[in-house]
This record gives C-alpha cells, sequence and structure tokens, in this order.
C-alpha cells in the first residue's frame, strides 16, 4: 500500500499499467510513422500506404499485447515460484527466517533489540508477506498483473499507430514525408510529457529523450527506403 495520512501523492501504483501504456504509445507512433515513411520514400501509390498503415496498427496492437502478457506472466510465474520457496523456508526453518528478518532490520539501521522486536510482530502479522517484501521485494504494489499490462500496451499502440494511419489517409503522398515527421515529433514530445506527468517525473527531460529517439528512427527508416528505392 502507498497511502499515508496527509496528502502527498505516490505513483509507484501506476507502474505495472503505466509503463506498457507508455512503451505502446511511443512504439505505436514511432513504429507505424517510421514504417510509413519508410514505404513514402519509395514513393507507393496512396492505397498501399493506408492499406499498410492499418495493418501496421492492427497487427502492432495484437503484438504488443501478446507480448506484454506472455512477458509478464513469466514474471509472475517467477515471483509465485519464489514465494513458494519462502513459504516452505518459513514451514520448515521458522527461527532461520525470524533471524534473517532480524537481520534484515538491524542493517536497515535499528538496534539488535527493536529489530526483533519489530521482526518478531510481523511475523506474526503475515510472516509470507513480511519476507515477500523484505527478501525478494515483492509488495501488492509491484506484482505483475499479465492482463492489465496486455490491454494497456494494446489500447496504447492503437492509439498512438492511429496518428500516423489518419495522416496517411488524409495527407498526400507527396507531403506525407514532412507532414508525419512533424506530427510525430509534436506527438512524442507530447507522450513524453504525459508519461512524465503521470509518473511524476521531469517533464522536460522525458520529452527530450522521446523526441531524439523518435527522429533518430524516422530519419534512420526514411533513409533506408530511399536508398532501396522500392516502388510497389
Amino acid at each position: 500500500m502507498n497511502q499515508s495520512w496527509h496528502e502527498e501523492k505516490h505513483f509507484s501504483n501506476r507502474n505495472n499499467w503505466l509503463r506498457a501504456s507508455v512503451l505502446g504509445a511511443n512504439d505505436g507512433l514511432i513504429s507505424t510513422a517510421s514504417l510509413l515513411m519508410g514505404l513514402a520514400a519509395a514513393e507507393p501509390n496512396h492505397q498501399t500506404l493506408l492499406i499498410t498503415g492499418i495493418a501496421a496498427l492492427v497487427s502492432g496492437a495484437v503484438s504488443m499485447a501478446a507480448g506484454e502478457y506472455v512477458s509478464v506472466s513469466s514474471q509472475r510465474d517467477t515471483e509465485a515460484a519464489d514465494l513458494r520457496k519462502e513459504l516452505d523456508s518459513l514451514t520448515r526453518y521458522p527461527e532461520i527466517e525470524l533471524a534473517e528478518l532480524t537481520d534484515i532490520y538491524r542493517q536497515r539501521g535499528l538496534n539488535q533489540t527493536l529489530a526483533q522486536q519489530v521482526a518478531e510482530a510481523l511475523t506474526e502479522h503475515n510472516a509470507l508477506e513480511a519476507h515477500a517484501r523484505e527478501e525478494i521485494g515483492i509488495t501488492e504494489v509491484s506484482k505483475a498483473n499479465p492482463l492489465q499490462a496486455a490491454m494497456a500496451s494494446a489500447f496504447s499502440f492503437a492509439c498512438g499507430a492511429l496518428l500516423p494511419v489518419l495522416l496517411s489517409l488524409l495527407s498526400s503522398t507527396v507531403w506525407l514525408m514532412s507532414t508525419l515527421a512533424v506530427t510525430t515529433v509534436i506527438g512524442l514530445g507530447i507522450l513524453g510529457c504525459i508519461s512524465a506527468h503521470l509518473g511524476g517525473a521531469p517533464k522536460r527531460r522525458a520529452v527530450i529523450r522521446i523526441i531524439i529517439l523518435g527522429a533518430l528512427a524516422l530519419a534512420f527508416t526514411s533513409m533506408i527506403g530511399r536508398i532501396i528505392g522500392i516502388t510497389i
């Protein structure tokens, strides 16, 4: 729990879905815009651009969802295995585990007597929770949630990819590359600002970082498209 009696706001409880959402939106915008810029550099027809953009949006959202679900499920399985090991140790060697917990609190600055008292009180309250938090670093806030991560990633990818797809629909092929470049950079800046705000992080650094990386990706793919020069 990250609640407190005063009005200080904490953002760690957002980590599970915020990471997936930011990654999905950034990936959706950058990858789709980069793909369309690379394709536009080869001068295909307008229909090809639109179909490619829609295919990239759908396949990317599904891929992101599947990837996040598998990845976070693996993390959850690892956490569950660690908790089973800890529960087994607590059942078989309670004295050793109590001494281990006491030593953790002693290393954090408590004297031996107080560390012992705290360890005993927490063990009596919920031994597995105390050891999971202090030894493994697993809390209710940090626990992996595969479905939440998958849904957040898929939805945010689709939202990010929607902008370049709409541009490919509304903009002429002649102006598409420059339009994509400008709007993508602006979109990345907005995403960086939003993600920093939701996470309580400095906005300027987040915006600069994402704009630079996004611009490099756009430049690289457009260069590859021009070099290859494929006519579809």
